[in-house]
């Protein structure tokens, strides 16, 4: 059943609405606005910018085209900023703003205007339309072979399709065109995704001593955090987030990895604080379901549900804006909500694009609908290519019988023993009652 709203959650799921809001800027009014979706895959600051320099690199923008209205390159460039924005800051609002702006480049300069095409593809996908983003990207590249935007969201589209061994050939393409940061970073998730994660943190840790500007080193260093956090390695994972906030205080992404390490360890006071920060400026499904499982595995089941509550209120507004948050829905709700509604999303998302995740969230989706043997060719599925992640082995755990179950299980806990403060405990007392 969906959780209710309670006095308070109704609150601030009002607060949640006007954070999912803004006033339109640069061209055109209103509008829809369209949620941050919690991307899988990462994506670079724009040319390396931290959270500060972007915000005023948009400023400069908009004065220069307000007395240059028709600079196509600038537009194509406003609009690429915009998407940034919204994705590191969880501001939705730019993703309207960023379509019009663009747009507006390609009607100022529709033939070889690949750094507006490029900057429609990284739209796209943001907004979770990996097929418009791959179509976007190529029509880029046609253009501009050595476009690193391009090139970058080419290798995200990919993979976000489930095209692994495609990607993989476009990452080694892009790395061959246009080595950088963007094209770096990207190489080294398709490496992880294949389970190679020492080849994956080599290419990071090489990228990082590389890195000079504050959102490189942020990105890259929190890059990094997450790649030690999901190998369970808190204590790297916490030096890394903190290398990161300090090349940058405002970088949200090493505050909400900071804060999962800090749950790893058992500092949950400090997770739980981090957490509030996090969602308060980035109310998305990933750190509302997290901060809610801190609360519940402390029996603050109130507050818990007031986490989850808010996760429902994103995915209507999200909904409402024409956003794809089906892989969303499915993943929170299986756990924290309305368990048919997570089936369906999880079956829709599926239809669209065969990945390891997508192949887990419908999985899991059919386990807590309880019809295990439909969901076990899933899990398998989502473990085949040996990419390195607890929720994935602990999921596969608990749909199997005997002694795949006990494997997999074991395996989640020993790979990463604080992947959920609610699913390891879960696991762990499996495996108690199969000793």
């Amino acid at each position: 059943m969906a959780p209710r709203f309670s006095g308070r959650t109704a609150v601030a799921a009002c607060a949640l609405a006007l954070a999912l809001t803004g006033g339109a800027v640069a061209i055109g009014g209103g509008g829809g606005q369209a949620p941050a979706p919690a991307a899988v895959a990462p994506a670079a600051p724009l040319q390396g910018l931290g959270t500060g320099a972007l915000d005023q690199g948009v400023r400069s923008l908009q004065a220069h085209l307000r007395a240059q209205p028709k600079d196509f390159a600038g537009w194509a460039n406003l609009g690429t900023a915009y998407v940034e924005q919204a994705r590191t800051q969880g501001d939705p609002s730019r993703y309207a703003e960023a379509d019009r702006a663009l747009a507006h480049s390609l009607r100022l300069h529709p033939d070889g205007n690949d750094a507006a095409l490029a900057g429609r593809a990284a739209l796209a996908a943001a907004r979770h339309d990996f097929h418009g983003a791959l179509r976007d990207a190529r029509r880029a590249l046609a253009v501009n072979p050595y476009g690193e935007r391009a090139l970058a969201t080419r290798i995200d589209a990919l993979v976000e399709l489930g095209r692994y061994a495609r990607a993989a050939r476009a990452a080694d393409e892009a790395d061959a065109r246009r080595p950088g940061v963007p094209v770096f970073t990207r190489f080294a998730y398709v490496r992880e995704l294949r389970g190679d994660v020492t080849g994956a943190r080599r290419v990071l840790t090489r990228a990082l001593a590389g890195a000079t500007s504050p959102g490189d080193v942020a990105y890259i260093a929190t890059t990094l955090g997450q790649l030690a956090w999901r190998q369970g390695d808190f204590g790297i994972s916490l030096r890394r987030c903190g290398q990161a906030l300090r090349a940058d205080a405002g970088y949200v992404p090493a505050l909400e990895c900071r804060a999962r390490a800090r749950a790893g360890r058992g500092d949950t006071a400090d997770a739980v604080r981090d957490l509030r920060n996090v969602v308060a400026r980035y109310p998305l499904p990933g750190p509302l379901v997290a901060l809610g499982e801190l609360y519940e595995a402390r029996g603050d089941k109130a507050a818990a549900r007031q986490q989850y509550g808010l996760v429902s209120a994103w995915t209507r507004l999200a909904r409402a804006n024409g956003v794809d948050v089906d892989l969303d829905t499915a993943l929170a709700a299986a756990d924290h909500g309305d368990r048919a509604a997570a089936l369906r999303a999880a079956r829709a998302e599926w239809a669209r694009r065969h990945t390891v995740h997508t192949a887990d969230a419908l999985a899991w989706a059919l386990h807590v609908n309880g019809r295990d043997g439909e969901a076990l060719p899933l899990a398998r599925f989502a473990t085949r290519t040996g990419f390195r992640e607890a929720s994935f082995f602990y999921h596969r755990g608990v749909i199997a019988r005997g002694a795949e179950r006990h494997e997999w299980l074991g395996r989640a806990v020993r790979l990463n023993p604080g992947f959920s403060p609610v699913g390891a405990a879960e696991a762990r007392a499996l495996l108690r009652e199969a000793s």
